[in-house]
């Protein structure tokens, strides 16, 4: 029997990185491709005592259902959060528990897409945000982005070139792939032409508390006087990921319809998940825990970086982020990143191809490294076969003379 499905099913794909995790299931391989948080500093015994309280004093509320806008004083937490860290000014009616950022991102986009509507985003931008959007078919515009973030002339060339651009979507703090932060220099232009043109920016902010050196940078949103901008944020990065907390903070004229649209998707974010994590936060520092978590982050990262610049051949590039989850690689113009992937596989090391970050394709010279998961000697010895894997690739064409791999800002 012949099955029709909506049209949208034509766009929709399997995330690369998914799929590339059940690979990296299989014991032994070392996988540098998800963005998977360090298990073993999930705080377990804190979250047995949290959960522990939770059933004891408010056991019928918790397992009960709840108001779709989330659980108040988690809700007010994260306002004062946000405002604390990132220079906001919001209110705990400004903000929507979500079920992960992704959930956030999903619900954006209904909200304001429609097939052919224009999203301007960074080059190369986030996968997931790629996937959540191509569900409703819009047109991507890249921006040209460097170390600093999108180059506000191109961005304004961009608006004026598409009047009726719908959403400008950045990830400003060590950006999913690339590991940028954008400075506030950026910041504050992106708020200017965004407010000049009146479209809306959707600002993604998962990593901005694992910095590891240098001081923070004030939310985009906290330059927003026209009430433009709206941010997701996530507890996955910072505390546990497997408890699908996220939020949407956004002015009640976007958040009241948010709220119509998570209701026609689950109704509300798991009650007892918002009671145990506002629990932890009474009971515990999440602070401490966020620099528990930094201080062997930056380990990671300098212990990559380092073996990069050891194995690696000439011809090959690499970020060295202040912070976050990512690196991001550049091979010579002629390599393949799938195609090292698939040589890499099978000396069981896995990475994620850099073409999947472009919505329009192209740049399939690149590729994102994730450091935050594999203890140091198990991030050494994987990129010491990640470069031999480079290295047999060069071997088929001309091969460079050989100098250490160079680190970019």
């Amino acid at each position: 029997m012949a099955v029709s499905f909506a049209r949208r099913m034509e766009v929709v794909k399997a995330s690369e990185i998914r799929e590339i995790l059940k690979i990296t299931q299989r014991p032994g391989v070392i996988s540098f491709a998800g963005g998977l948080p360090a298990p073993e500093l999930f705080p377990v015994a804190e979250m047995d005592e949290a959960s522990h309280l939770v059933l004891a004093e408010q056991g019928p509320t918790a397992l009960q259902y709840s108001t779709t806008e989330g659980h108040p004083p988690l809700r007010e937490k994260i306002a004062q959060r946000m405002d604390a860290k990132w220079g906001t000014r919001l209110s705990a009616s400004e903000i929507l528990v979500t079920v992960g950022s992704q959930q956030g991102l999903d619900l954006v986009a209904k909200l304001f897409l429609d097939e052919d509507d224009v999203v301007l985003c960074e080059s190369p931008t986030y996968l997931g945000a790629i996937s959540a959007f191509n569900v409703f078919r819009p047109r991507w515009v890249e921006v040209a982005t460097d170390g600093e973030g999108m180059d506000p002339i191109a961005l304004d060339r961009a608006l004026a070139a598409n009047p009726r651009a719908k959403l400008i979507y950045v990830v400003p703090n060590f950006q999913n792939p690339t590991g940028r932060t954008w400075s506030l220099a950026r910041r504050k232009a992106l708020m200017e032409i965004a407010t000049r043109h009146a479209v809306p920016v959707l600002e993604d902010n998962p990593y901005g508390e694992l910095r590891f050196e240098g001081e923070s940078l004030p939310a985009i949103q906290s330059f927003d006087t026209e009430g433009l901008v709206l941010s997701v944020g996530t507890f996955s990065k910072v505390f546990c990921p497997g408890l699908r907390i996220g939020w949407v903070a956004a002015p009640r004229r976007y958040l009241d319809r948010l709220v119509i649209l998570k209701q026609g998707a689950d109704l509300h974010t798991p009650t007892l998940g918002q009671m145990q994590l506002d629990r932890y936060m009474e009971l515990h520092d999440l602070d401490a825990n966020v620099g528990r978590i930094r201080a062997v982050y930056r380990d990671r990262r300098d212990a990559m970086a380092r073996a990069l610049e050891r194995e690696m051949p000439a011809g090959v590039t690499f970020s060295r982020p202040a912070g976050g989850l990512f690196l991001w690689v550049e091979l010579p113009d002629a390599l393949d990143a799938r195609e090292l992937l698939k040589r890499c596989l099978a000396r069981e090391v896995a990475f994620v191809p850099g073409g999947a970050f472009f919505p329009n394709g192209g740049h399939e010279n690149t590729l994102r490294l994730n450091f935050s998961n594999m203890p140091i000697e198990r991030i050494e010895e994987g990129v010491r076969r990640l470069a031999a894997s480079v290295r047999d690739l060069l071997a088929e064409g001309p091969v460079p003379e050989r100098e250490a791999a160079v680190a970019t800002p």
